[in-house]
């Protein structure tokens, strides 16, 4: 995946937008590696407040517990940066919120906080519609902090379209 412009952003946003408003859904976004990023994307968008409730920015593991629900045990044994972790924050996020669809990003943006088998870049992205099963996928973006960031609100965009 290439690094998307501002101008990519805004405009997977605005597509996004137009198709939560035509199926009546509205979205919640569970944000670590991204902090807030895709929140912000989407509600440059103007009338965004009819399709966005609201986004969470949860980088610490206490705040993933108390806002997402995330389990302790959870992040102890598999850490911040795993399916298992994603699976749950995008599942609190509806439970958490008066959405109907939710994306949750968690990763390694970098420069820091990498490890050899989870190098800068790492990131897992899930997506779940209100009453249904959430999906997750694991990306490996190229780049700085901010391409890593920038690869991942895309991705996250991305994958609301099939929803």
């Amino acid at each position: 995946m290439s690094v998307p412009s501002d101008v990519e952003l805004q405009a997977l946003a605005a597509a996004t937008g137009e198709r939560l408003m035509s199926t009546h859904d509205s979205l919640v976004s569970a944000e670590s590696c991204t902090g807030g990023w895709i929140a912000k994307v989407v509600t440059d968008i103007a009338g965004s407040s009819a399709w966005f409730d609201c986004g969470m920015a949860v980088y610490s593991y206490e705040a993933k517990q108390a806002l997402l629900g995330v389990r302790p045990q959870t992040l102890e044994e598999h850490g911040a940066v795993s399916r298992e972790t994603v699976l749950e924050m995008v599942a609190g996020g509806l439970v958490h919120s008066g959405a109907t669809l939710a994306v949750a990003v968690t990763g390694i943006a970098g420069p820091g906080g990498s490890t050899a088998d989870k190098p800068v870049g790492t990131v897992w992205i899930a997506w779940k519609r209100r009453g249904g099963y959430p999906r997750a996928e694991l990306f490996h973006f190229e780049g700085d902090r901010e391409a890593v960031r920038r690869q991942t609100v895309a991705a996250a965009l991305h994958g609301l379209e099939t929803l």
